[in-house]
């Protein structure tokens, strides 16, 4: 890679790191739910200005419930509800052995050795966190960010399908299809009164947050990321993102004070190291190909 794309991939793993610090402080102000819609809105914006990708709407809408609602409504809900930022921002990441091991399952991407070494290292991280389940935070909001990794896995799949188009604008229009939902979820679960209330008594923070989330972390985020996907091997930008739970840990110890006990510190390493092992072994291969329509095969991301 030039050095001025490593240090685009280290900026937006930075971003993205302490995104979900911007998410905790702007959970103080709104539900799950809206600040998870206000922050699509704010991504939203550019269709006013892109068309519409030519991708089919249940092809848009399914990536969209997926790789961002699901995604980050739950990540959400389960920070405000105890998990703290850094295991958060660690379990998201896991994202990655639920992508290889579906791919396994539904297009038979038969995961190499190391990969299925770096799963297994990973899943012994996570049980390891799971034993730290109870204390500082419940187990309903464990299970919920749960979620969350799985939600991003299907999203990375399925994202797989929407082929040549311009990332900025399927993201504007994923973005779009995300808010709609999450307002309406939002004004349901809230009610109407306490919605608007949270949005006239919005404060500078607060505000700030939303733009960092949807215009930053979101739009900005995720177009450069696409661009270097476009440019070099998935295998040679992938292994940036592992630098996103180290700078949410970091962030998160520096504003919040979290401090993590030892099996909870050597679970968090476990599954960051699993990470690792997954995402720098070789690319799996697809068996058998002749069985599996053409547009059933692409690479793994």
């Amino acid at each position: 890679m030039k050095p001025a794309d490593i240090l685009i991939a280290v900026l937006v793993a930075v971003i993205w790191g302490l995104a979900f610090v911007a998410s905790r402080i702007a959970l103080d102000e709104f539900s799950p739910e809206l600040m998870t819609a206000l922050r699509f809105a704010v991504a939203a914006i550019p269709c006013l200005f892109v068309r519409r990708p030519e991708i089919s709407w249940p092809l848009l809408i399914a990536i969209s419930l997926s790789l961002f609602l699901g995604q980050f409504l739950t990540q959400a809900y389960g920070i405000a509800h105890g998990v703290p930022v850094g295991l958060s921002s660690v379990i998201v990441q896991s994202q990655a052995l639920f992508t290889i091991a579906f791919a396994a399952a539904l297009f038979r991407e038969m995961p190499t050795r190391m990969q299925t070494a770096g799963i297994a290292i990973a899943t012994i991280g996570l049980l390891m966190i799971c034993g730290t389940v109870g204390y500082d935070f419940s187990v309903a909001a464990s299970a919920v960010l749960m979620i969350s990794p799985v939600s991003f896995a299907v999203g990375n799949l399925l994202l797989r399908r929407a082929q040549h188009v311009r990332m900025f604008d399927l993201f504007a229009w994923l973005c779009l299809a995300a808010a709609v939902p999450l307002f309406a979820l939002a004004l349901v679960t809230n009610g109407p009164q306490p919605t608007w209330h949270a949005l006239g008594h919005m404060s500078p923070t607060g505000l700030a947050c939303l733009i960092f989330l949807g215009a930053v972390s979101t739009s900005i985020a995720y177009w450069l990321w696409g661009r270097l996907l476009r440019d070099y091997p998935a295998a040679t930008v992938v292994p940036f993102a592992l630098l996103v739970p180290f700078v949410g840990s970091a962030a998160s110890s520096i504003v919040f004070g979290e401090t993590f006990g030892p099996l909870r510190l050597a679970g968090m390493v476990t599954v960051v190291g699993g990470i690792a092992v997954m995402l720098l072994a070789r690319r799996p291969q697809a068996l058998p190909k002749q069985d599996l329509p053409k547009q059933d095969l692409p690479k793994l991301a």
